[in-house]
């Protein structure tokens, strides 16, 4: 009989396991805590490991990307503090990243998981390991609850995953808070004056504001500052919250942005918080993605490893079709020192997103201007070695 496996949400990193377990000849079953597949999603950067990892999963023909074609002089612009506009180096600046919304993997992801049963509207609210399987508490929309036995269970649910609650303990065990809150969104329209392809980005000392520009979608935007005080920023209005955080901002950019969010119907508002455990898994639940290993926002590599992960998963268990726990020693084996280096890269990493202080503000400027033109000197003579692929 074919090895049955609970996977827990329908995210990159829930179907990234689904593929996983199914090509190591498991049968997978997902349950999504939403009423139906999310779409849209916030700017994702795939760099090479992230592309490596769609191509590993067998995704990448699904995969649309979205990169603007690069101009000589470059297509990322930065606002000075008394209002004035440079080039300075973005990512997509850069050869190699390909430009992508979460939704586009997921839509990816989903077209690969045909066959795959998933069940809307159902969370896990009790695991029971044992010996021979998992025995779970499964509770749909209506209330109704039915116990179900697994070979394997899988919590891909986020940083704030219920099955690391209920199998390994709370968040504060494993949450390491980051003092900086992030919100981030789609715009109805770029900001007036610049390319529907531009990103525009305006960056003090403990805030950010990023708009990043498609070849064929609206842009999108992140928000971003530092604050002592987590709690005080999810009281009263979010929006003037936010007004308040960025009003010694005053330029074009940050005034285009939270008026668009003064009409937008969906968008993401969250602390900050790095996930830290000493092991991702015990007998026969496992871990993977944001509730493994949550990177951060900044790091820029969620989605990759998410992806990373499942494929991962799927070839420890094909390589000790047997032995679980050899499969799931292997696996995060071979895994975590990817994480570990990529966790602690993600704190430089933020300091480009949003300067920690006056000083680092500067300097980061500095450093952005010198990359800048090295990057730029080298594609501009070498124009063919830097596209991406739709």
């Amino acid at each position: 009989m074919q090895k049955r496996a609970l996977v827990v949400g329908l995210g990159i990193a829930g179907m990234s396991a689904a593929i996983g377990l199914r090509r190591a000849g498991w049968t997978p079953v997902i349950v999504e805590r939403a009423p139906e597949r999310r779409t849209g999603g916030y700017f994702i950067f795939l760099f090479p490991e992230g592309r490596q990892a769609a191509a590993d999963l067998g995704i990448t023909d699904h995969l649309h990307t979205r990169n603007p074609e690069w101009e000589p002089g470059g297509i990322t612009w930065t606002l000075g503090r008394r209002g004035k506009r440079k080039p300075t180096l973005g990512f997509l600046d850069q050869p190699g990243p390909a430009a992508v919304l979460r939704g586009d993997i997921e839509a990816a992801l989903w077209q690969s998981i045909t066959g795959v049963e998933v069940r809307f509207a159902t969370t896990p609210v009790e695991i029971v390991e044992g010996a021979d399987d998992v025995q779970v508490v499964l509770e749909d929309a209506t209330g109704v609850r039915h116990r179900e036995s697994f070979d394997l269970v899988v919590g891909a649910d986020g940083l704030r995953s219920t099955v690391r609650r209920m199998a390994f303990g709370p968040d504060e065990d494993y949450l390491t808070n980051w003092n900086a809150i992030v919100c981030a969104f789609q715009l109805p329209e770029h900001v007036p004056s610049y390319e529907p392809s531009h990103t525009v980005v305006s960056v003090r000392a403990e805030r950010a504001v990023w708009v990043f520009g498609f070849a064929d979608h609206p842009p999108t935007t992140l928000l971003t500052y530092r604050t002592e005080d987590i709690p005080a920023q999810f009281t009263g209005s979010r929006i003037e919250r936010l007004r308040s955080v960025f009003a010694e901002m005053d330029d074009p950019v940050v005034r285009h942005v939270l008026d668009s969010l003064e009409h937008t119907p969906d968008h993401l508002f969250d602390s900050v918080h790095q996930v830290k455990m000493p092991r991702w898994s015990t007998r026969r639940v496992v871990l993977i993605g944001d509730a493994a290993w949550c990177m951060t926002t900044y790091s820029g590599m969620g989605a990759s490893s998410a992806m990373r992960g499942g494929a991962a998963l799927g070839a420890a268990l094909q390589e000790h079709p047997d032995d679980l726990g050899a499969a799931l020693d292997a696996w995060e084996a071979g895994l975590r020192p990817f994480i570990t280096e990529q966790q602690d890269s993600a704190r430089v990493k933020q300091q480009r997103f949003v300067p920690s202080n006056r000083v680092t503000e500067v300097l980061r400027s500095v450093v952005l201007d010198v990359a800048r033109r090295i990057i730029h000197r080298r594609r501009a003579a070498e124009p063919a070695a830097s596209p991406v692929p739709a």
